[in-house]
């Protein structure tokens, strides 16, 4: 087959695989790079970066921490939220020396080398189920795989030291992705927006970082090659719907069966033959055409009440998809105004449920069936979402 049915082959395939994922990508698509990112230009961009993103960041280190007597945001909510991130930030400034910070601008390369042979795999689709069996034992709470995607990985990493870009390191030829899933404590993010509710975050973050360590030295000891990557190297969502584990919500954040919106996502990219699993539909999109749950409980206004578009709102956005798409300047400026994240987004989305429950499953069953908004209703009715004390959240303490 020459080169020009091949392209047109895998430009096939790729129309194919983005339907199936509910991706509509257009022809002036551009790829994204990490420097954009808000969470970078805080740190280079005066059009973010400002006194208050500097003191967010900094209330991250207990020393330099000026608690307040505002429930939700007094010391001990400020001593747990930083607790909570320990390990995860171990991990990032392990190598701080060398212009790295693992986990979030760069991946992890904390992981010892393996036998020098590789274990043979008969069978893509059977090394995939012993995959996730083992991840799952590792601590994921949700794992799926996909196939390396170019269009999701950014272009550059960014240098932290030289406020620059550097090259992306994750080798084109590693041709699959581990992803996984971690859940969020529902009780604690039930007091967002407070400094409570980031423990939440920061927990999640910490376990991801053990399980995708975990998970890539168990695929290197078999022979293989393996990157743990966490928020660094590519937009990770993409590669979570392709991968099976949800669907793309309003919000901009992907909605799981199991957990909702209530989770973290991190992946392990891999030379290991691995049968891919395919996107799943449960309802998300048609739940959130007539939803606006998020877009109503944002109080900076940052979350898109209409139709799916191709809007840009600034850099930080990526160009050429059609999608609900969320400003993130004004995200950011209201974590920075109440210095720490803010989940009021996932509190308030429907499908922030504790599914064990069959109650809630039944209600994730009506919503997934033309009688959706009688499901939206009845979510309003209850009062599920809204926001807990966080001093009630200490009182419940046994």
């Amino acid at each position: 087959m020459g080169k020009g049915a091949e392209g047109t082959r895998n430009a096939a395939a790729s129309a194919a695989s983005d339907r199936e994922a509910g991706f509509e990508v257009d022809d002036d698509f551009r790829r994204f790079s990490q420097r954009d990112d808000i969470f970078c230009r805080s740190f280079w961009d005066p059009e973010v970066r400002t006194h208050r993103s500097d003191m967010f960041y900094e209330t991250y280190r207990t020393p330099r921490m000026k608690w307040r007597s505002v429930d939700g945001f007094t010391r001990r909510d400020y001593a747990l939220r930083n607790a909570s991130w320990h390990v995860t930030d171990i991990f990032a400034e392990l190598k701080e020396d060398a212009d790295r910070r693992e986990g979030f601008l760069d991946p992890y390369t904390v992981v010892r080398d393996g036998p020098g042979s590789a274990l043979p795999v008969e069978s893509p689709e059977e090394m995939a189920r012993e995959v996730k069996h083992a991840a799952r034992m590792l601590g994921a709470d949700l794992v799926g795989i996909t196939g390396y995607d170019e269009r999701w990985m950014y272009t550059h990493a960014y240098s932290r030291e030289g406020e620059v870009e550097k090259p992306q390191e994750i080798p084109a030829d590693l041709d699959n992705v581990i992803v996984i899933a971690q859940s969020m404590d529902l009780d604690v993010l039930r007091t967002a927006p407070s400094a409570l509710s980031g423990a939440a975050t920061g927990a999640t973050y910490s376990r991801d970082t053990i399980v995708l360590l975990a998970i890539a030295q168990y695929v290197t000891n078999l022979g293989y090659r393996a990157v743990a990557s966490m928020n660094d190297s590519a937009l990770v969502i993409p590669l979570a719907i392709k991968a099976g584990l949800g669907e793309y919500g309003r919000h901009g954040l992907l909605i799981t069966r199991e957990f909702g919106p209530r989770v973290r996502i991190g992946k392990v990219f891999t030379d290991m033959p691995l049968a891919h699993d395919s996107p799943v539909r449960f309802g998300v999109r048609e739940v959130c055409d007539i939803c606006r749950a998020c877009t109503e409980g944002c109080p900076a206004r940052a979350i898109d009440g209409g139709e799916p578009s191709r809007v840009v709102h600034n850099r930080s956005n990526i160009q050429g998809i059609r999608k609900w798409t969320t400003d993130a300047e004004k995200c950011f400026r209201f974590w920075a105004n109440q210095n720490t994240d803010c989940s009021i987004c996932v509190r308030v989305c429907p499908y922030n449920r504790d599914f064990r429950d069959w109650r809630n499953r039944f209600w994730r069953w009506l919503a997934g069936t033309g009688l959706r908004r009688l499901a939206l209703w009845l979510d309003r009715a209850s009062g599920r979402g809204k926001r807990l004390k966080p001093s009630r959240w200490w009182h419940a303490a046994t």
